[in-house]
């Protein structure tokens, strides 16, 4: 049964809310990679924006142009199909500088 694309949006929210409480701005990058139960939550919040992104239909991401889906769902691909060869300093790199950015446009 198809959900409609306002529960997929939920589910992001709710996993992007997760990594703001978690990865705050006094966090560092040494912090994260020192604190495997916090890598294992984020990677897992980031697995689900991403299978969340891909459930979205296209007609209404195309209105919402400036979130980069396909990204959101390349990551999710990464990590779930090359679990063995995650580079937590890159998924580090990545939350604070792009999704950082994708949460403050799906939260606004």
């Amino acid at each position: 049964m198809s959900k409609e694309p306002v529960e997929y949006l939920k589910h992001i929210r709710d996993e992007s809310y997760f990594i703001l409480s978690v990865i705050t701005p006094n966090k560092t990058k040494d912090d994260f990679l020192a604190d495997e139960t916090l890598k294992r939550a984020v990677i897992r919040s980031l697995e689900i924006i991403g299978e969340a992104t891909k459930k979205i239909p296209a007609e209404f991401k195309v209105n919402y142009s400036t979130i980069k889906w396909k990204d959101m769902a390349g990551m999710r691909d990464r990590l779930i199909h090359d679990y063995i060869g995650i580079n937590y300093s890159i998924v580090w790199d990545v939350i604070k500088i792009k999704y950082l950015n994708y949460i403050h446009k799906l939260l606004m």
